[in-house]
């Protein structure tokens, strides 16, 4: 009887040591993001998730008492990711606009646009000079939607002239094609594209000034989720009071492109 009890007892503590290994803790807050996706979210050289959207995070979760969890996701996923209650929220250069319906949102944060980098001695100087070029974009990303706009007849018939458009997983792998001259212009966020160029060889890369769109970055949360979104955006509203938030953006080299509070 009495080893009787004492397996039932094991098996018993194992499951409640399982169910405790999947339930969430009450005060995680957890952000899902782009791993590949700097300087808004991605794992540096020494293996860290880093990023403007994580620091803004981390520094709301430090004002509310809570933990900050850090959740890569695969960027297709994450409306399957936000809905099942994996992640709290999605934050990590996410697009408000063309999605107004589809999340509740903070308020924006940052205006960004769509741009287009080539190689700086590649003789390309505007979009017209795209056509018949092999172009590169992150799947299901703001650029590549900017060039499906069918709203937008000057992006429609750019896309239409191109000799290749091709979609990446990621900016980084698709910056190494732009590199090796695989692919000879990348359509990409501005705050990504700056990114991107200030790390590579001086002088290799530059953007056309000419735009694809202009839009806006927020907080996405679960539609209907108000009253989580609220508490952010009233941490938000206090850090942009008291500097923090600027502080944040003059770290990231983020000061121009940022617009709360303004």
């Amino acid at each position: 009887m009495k080893k009787l009890f004492s397996c039932l007892l094991v098996a018993v503590m194992a499951v409640g040591l399982f169910a405790g290994c999947g339930k969430k803790a009450d005060n995680a807050f957890t952000v899902g993001f782009d791993a590949e996706f700097p300087p808004y979210g991605y794992r540096n050289e020494s293996g860290e998730y880093v990023g403007f959207d994580l620091d803004l995070a981390a520094e709301v979760c430090a004002r509310n008492g809570w933990e900050l969890v850090k959740q890569p996701i695969d960027w297709d996923a994450k409306d399957m990711e936000l809905s099942s209650g994996a992640i709290d929220c999605i934050w990590n250069g996410f697009t408000i606009n063309g999605r107004e319906d589809q999340y509740t949102w903070s308020q924006p944060y940052v205006d960004n646009s769509q741009v287009v980098v080539v190689a700086s001695d590649s003789g390309i100087k505007s979009k017209a000079d795209l056509a018949g070029k092999v172009v590169a974009v992150q799947k299901d990303s703001s650029a590549l939607a900017a060039l499906n706009d069918e709203e937008n007849k000057e992006n429609i018939a750019l896309r239409d002239s191109f000799k290749e458009l091709i979609e990446y997983a990621d900016y980084n792998t698709a910056f190494m094609d732009l590199e090796q001259g695989a692919v000879e212009a990348v359509a990409i966020d501005i705050g990504v594209a700056q990114y991107q160029i200030e790390k590579r060889e001086a002088g290799a890369f530059v953007m056309l000034e000419e735009k694809l769109a202009t839009e806006q970055y927020g907080v996405g949360f679960k539609l209907g989720n108000e009253e989580l979104r609220d508490k952010v955006q009233k941490t938000l509203d206090e850090m942009v009071k008291d500097g923090t938030f600027m502080k944040i953006a003059e770290e990231w080299k983020l000061t121009d492109s940022v617009c709360l509070g303004k």
